[in-house]
């Protein structure tokens, strides 16, 4: 018996990985995070699969049915929104799996801020603009930050800022911001990409308040700043450029 760990990806039924559809289709056991999962994922699920929507459930409560089906050798598919590789609560599902001596293992899923690129149309690394892209948050109800790890240190780099769980810290993000970036600086709210009813407000730093003023977004966000989102002139790539040598091109 395994449990399973699948990234259901952002939230588009078609964006789950084949491996993570086969994975439900021989899974008897599917826990699902109902709130963030599509429902069409589950019709990968076998004809008489046990259904766990975990939503309303504790830690101790999710552990309870992983024993559950160890005990009647039968494998989970645990589905988690997004990538399991950032702020997916694994870790410590994963650590009481060890202690119960219960195998698992993981599969990807696309995440939630490649996802967010494509809704924006955008590439977040940009030659002579940006070429590094950090994945952060701000403090929140469920976890602080560290003291090492606070927005100003990345917005120093210039870098694109992928903001995870922070829409409800919109004046704090902009406040920190603005000195490093300037008011001109593109930003991005992306709420609930490649659901059907996704949402894209774009705007700049200096306008991203009132543009949330008049466009409310609440939660299941994530917020993109960066000059990449908006540059429009900058050098091409020398990947391609006929002067590049490099072996897959078969020239001397």
């Amino acid at each position: 018996m395994t449990v399973h760990f699948i990234g259901a990806g952002p939230g588009a039924a078609d964006l789950l990985t084949l491996r993570g559809r086969d994975l439900l289709a021989a899974s008897p056991v599917c826990l699902y995070a109902g709130s963030i999962v599509p429902k069409a994922m589950l019709e990968h699920c076998p004809d008489g699969a046990r259904l766990v929507d975990t939503a309303p459930l504790s830690l101790d409560d999710i552990e309870e049915e992983y024993r559950k089906a160890h005990e009647a050798g039968e494998d989970v598919a645990r589905l988690h929104s997004g990538d399991l590789s950032v702020y997916s609560a694994v870790a410590e599902q994963i650590r009481r799996l060890d202690r119960l001596g219960i195998p698992w293992t993981m599969t990807p899923g696309v995440p939630a801020f490649a996802a967010a690129a494509s809704v924006l149309g955008r590439e977040l690394t940009v030659p002579g603009v940006a070429q590094t892209v950090v994945l952060t948050r701000v403090s929140g109800r469920a976890s602080a930050m560290p003291a090492g790890e606070q927005l100003a240190s990345y917005a120093a780099t210039g870098a694109t800022l992928a903001l995870h769980l922070a829409i409800h810290a919109a004046e704090q993000i902009v406040e920190t911001l603005l000195p490093f970036y300037g008011a001109d600086c593109p930003v991005a709210v992306v709420a609930r990409a490649t659901w059907p009813d996704e949402l894209c407000l774009k705007a700049t730093l200096g306008t991203l308040l009132d543009a949330l003023v008049a466009n409310p977004i609440e939660r299941t966000a994530l917020v993109m700043v960066g000059p990449a989102l908006g540059v429009e002139d900058f050098r091409e790539s020398a990947l391609y450029d006929p002067e590049y040598q490099r072996r897959f091109r078969g020239r001397e």
